[in-house]
């Protein structure tokens, strides 16, 4: 039996089933997600200039992903580290008090979480074999916090890190000119983070128990990544977009799959000096309920546990510092951040909000 299960379908039936897991995403075909579009629809008049790699606006804002591609032959290192906070709870758009979380009523829950922290180490290689086809592949390190209040006045934390899910991949070259370029991003996340991560809960004490999935290190679960890039470079500025689709292919071991998960971003950048330029982005982010249950996990005590309590859309604004050495003939070395907080977020709630999010990239390219 194959882990994908979907042998013996048409492939109308196959798109069939990628479809209803597009359809459970918070909004199926928000308004917002043309906001990145339209952002970059109004500047398509613009005078343009050649494609530079030595400018420091070359490679987009630090947050965004899988953004150029090289030339044959050319290899890149790169080592990022992404930090995100969550603090306090929302249902829908509204804040949603801890005392509305725990029981007596009106809530209904025992554990309510109220604070949660993630840090992720990855590190990459990109190389290109061909012109038109760069190879990529990323592997990360992750470790999480999250600090829960109880119905009877207590108080606890619940920790897990290691080695999430690697992904690998390509990106094609649609074209290339002297101030334009754009690509296909596909790859493929493998299931190598674990999902059977467990803790000492007031539940459970002394024993370890299943955590909820937010503490979990992976998805157990195959998944398609694809996405288009598009940059545009000027004679003072650049600008650039990306819209991107994750989409787990199967259940995992424990008879769930997360939700898939939809990303467009518009970013634009201005050089202040030859090695130094500045950006501002917008990133809109729509992601799906998980899909099946694990049967550990007990969704009455606490909403993190709570399959159909995962989805939601948010809208982050973002503004970041691109820094380049001097390139030799055949070496660069860059360093960029970026920090972005939410201007809009819509959970199923209750569910813990994003506080903000910081990412670190250095890269070096040979």
């Amino acid at each position: 039996m194959s882990h994908f299960g979907y042998e013996g379908k048409t492939l109308e039936s196959r798109a069939n089933l990628i479809h209803v897991d597009l359809t459970k995403m918070k909004t199926k075909y928000s308004p917002l997600a043309v906001v990145p579009v339209l952002a970059l629809a109004a500047v398509l008049s613009s005078p343009s200039i050649a494609h530079d790699l030595s400018r420091p606006d070359a490679h987009a804002p630090a947050g965004v992903m899988g953004d150029h591609t090289h030339n044959q032959g050319e290899w890149m290192m790169s080592y990022s580290y992404m930090t995100m906070e969550m603090d306090g709870n929302l249902d829908g758009t509204d804040d949603i008090a801890v005392d509305d979380i725990l029981m007596p009523m009106p809530g209904t829950y025992m554990v309510a979480p109220t604070k949660m922290t993630m840090g992720m180490h990855m590190l990459g290689a990109m190389y290109a074999p061909t012109d038109r086809l760069t190879l990529m592949a990323m592997a990360n390190f992750i470790d999480t916090d999250m600090d829960h209040v109880t119905a009877m006045g207590g108080a606890f934390s619940t920790s897990t890190s290691g080695l999430g899910d690697i992904s690998v991949g390509g990106l094609y070259r649609l074209h290339y000119v002297e101030n334009s370029n754009s690509h296909i991003n596909l790859g493929l996340s493998l299931p190598t983070g674990s999902i059977d991560e467990t803790g000492v809960t007031p539940a459970s004490a002394p024993n370890e128990t299943q955590l909820p999935y937010p503490m979990q290190l992976g998805s157990g679960s195959y998944a398609l990544n694809a996405g288009y890039t598009y940059n545009q470079f000027h004679d003072s500025w650049s600008w650039g977009g990306q819209f991107k689709g994750k989409i787990q292919l199967n259940d995992n071991d424990r008879d769930y799959k997360l939700g898939a998960r939809l990303t467009a971003s518009a970013w634009a950048a201005k050089p202040i000096t030859e090695r130094l330029s500045l950006s501002a982005r917008l990133e809109w982010q729509d992601w799906a309920d998980i899909d099946g249950a694990d049967a550990a996990l007990n969704a009455a005590m606490v909403a993190t546990a709570d399959p159909s309590l995962r989805a939601g859309t948010r809208i982050d604004a973002g503004f970041g510092v691109n820094w380049i050495t001097k390139p030799s003939q055949h070496t660069s070395f860059r360093l960029a951040a970026e920090y972005l907080t939410p201007v809009h977020q819509d959970l199923d709630g209750p569910q813990l909000g994003t506080d903000h999010s910081l990412m670190l990239k250095s890269q070096f390219s040979f």
